[in-house]
């Protein structure tokens, strides 16, 4: 497929907007004391699986970087083992009425199909490099 110098490349845009991504989410976050990292894990604590399944795809595998986003929220008292506090769950209901707004942000301008189209796209193009060998 023809790139030209105006046209970069999936791989490129996909870093860049996960570099914008992370860098708006600290930005509405910080006013609150939170990396993005613990919003996660404070929505995490909210859903089904564990906050460590649930944050797997944006941490290394190190411990440390689970007990960066965990500890700082059990200190405040929105977690107790990993399961969410009264003070948590109100703490959450506030930030995400932040998270969507910085959502609905991301997504201006953008209708519900060519994001339904886009999410399949990418979903198409991981499927066809797992367990590829090169």
């Amino acid at each position: 497929m023809y790139m030209s110098d105006d046209n970069k490349p999936i791989g490129w845009w996909l870093k860049e907007l996960d570099r914008l991504l992370e860098s708006s989410f600290e930005q509405v976050l910080a006013a609150d004391g939170l990396t993005r990292r613990q919003w996660q894990a404070l929505n995490a604590a909210a859903g089904p699986e564990s906050i460590a399944v649930a944050l797997a795809p944006f941490v290394s595998g190190d411990p440390g970087e689970l007990s960066a986003a965990v500890d700082p929220l059990t200190a405040r008292g929105w977690l107790v083992d990993e399961q969410l506090t009264a003070a948590g769950r109100a703490a959450l209901e506030e930030l995400a009425t932040k998270v969507r707004a910085q959502r609905e942000r991301v997504t201006a301008g953008i209708t519900g199909a060519e994001y339904v189209a886009t999410i399949a796209v990418l979903r198409k193009m991981a499927d066809n490099l797992k367990g590829s060998a090169v």
